[in-house]
């Protein structure tokens, strides 16, 4: 079910509120660019600035707004387990696909904790959860070995896996089996992700250029490496690009050259400096975007 691009949904704003018409255009043009699945509220959803309610308004939106047609991995994780638990059981509870969960940041807990934690989550709610492991946001690594503790349990069932480090999917696939769901969160990284073994990515990237990326993981996908080399080439500067300030801020800033949603993010984000923005018109126009 969860393969190929999977844009990490950005939260559209209109004057500080959530604004709704907007997103739900996006999940329509997502879904008619050819990504394969689509994730709310993520850290590129900005949900560290997004409030509960809002955190669960932008999930059920999504889900009754892609009604079927693609899987929905709904952002629920926290650095609080109780607080994990209310998004998690609420995604279940819309009809969300999936859940993704990131490692609890900031309190930095122990391997043991992570499992804790997680076990937790699996068995609040009868929903399928991806693990998402960004050590450089959350500053604890989830280890391989750790993850095949968990692989173990029913609904564990794959990683969104952002450490840059090709060689865990190798690893991860023998800690946790083959048939463990392992997903990029690293655009830049992810043709040698998926000759790894990994099946997909969930992209900022594809925020903006949606039908290209999803074109890039089905050449992967069917083993054509060459091919996914040449849109490779084509989407690398873009990827560069976007990140040059957070990531999210720079997807934002790419549809709103094509006329798509504003560019307006929360604080403590700010909107690109202006020599960013060059760099991302430049990325777009060679990837033909613009």
């Amino acid at each position: 079910m969860f393969k190929g691009s999977m844009p990490a949904l950005v939260t559209p704003f209109s004057n500080g509120e959530l604004d709704l018409d907007t997103l739900k255009r996006l999940v329509e043009w997502h879904i008619d660019q050819g990504s394969t699945a689509l994730v709310p509220v993520g850290t590129t959803g900005e949900s560290p600035t997004l409030t509960h309610d809002e955190h669960e308004t932008v999930i059920a939106e999504v889900v009754k707004t892609a009604a079927g047609r693609v899987p929905v991995i709904a952002g629920a994780g926290s650095n609080n387990t109780v607080e994990g638990k209310r998004f998690v059981r609420f995604a279940a509870e819309v009809g969300a696909d999936a859940a993704l969960v990131v490692t609890p940041y900031y309190n930095r807990p122990t391997q043991r904790g992570l499992i804790a934690h997680f076990t937790e989550l699996h068995d609040c709610a009868d929903i399928p959860i991806v693990i998402y492991n960004i050590p450089g946001r959350s500053v604890i690594d989830m280890t391989p070995a750790t993850m095949g503790e968990l692989a173990k349990l029913e609904r564990i069932i794959g990683v969104k896996d952002a450490t840059g480090d090709i060689a865990r999917v190798s690893q991860q696939r023998a800690s946790c089996g083959a048939d463990f769901v392992q997903l990029s969160g690293e655009d830049a990284t992810a043709l040698g992700f998926n000759a790894h073994g990994g099946v997909g990515c969930i992209s900022v990237t594809a925020n903006v250029a949606p039908k290209l990326c999803a074109e890039f993981q089905a050449a992967t996908l069917a083993g054509d490496y060459a091919k996914a080399l040449e849109y490779q080439d084509k989407l690398m500067p873009l990827h560069e690009a976007i990140f040059i300030e957070p990531g999210l801020v720079g997807a934002k800033y790419g549809l709103s050259k094509l006329g798509l949603c504003s560019e307006e993010v929360r604080l403590p984000l700010t909107g690109l400096e202006d020599s960013t923005k060059a760099a991302i018109d430049a990325a777009m126009a060679h990837a033909g975007l613009l």
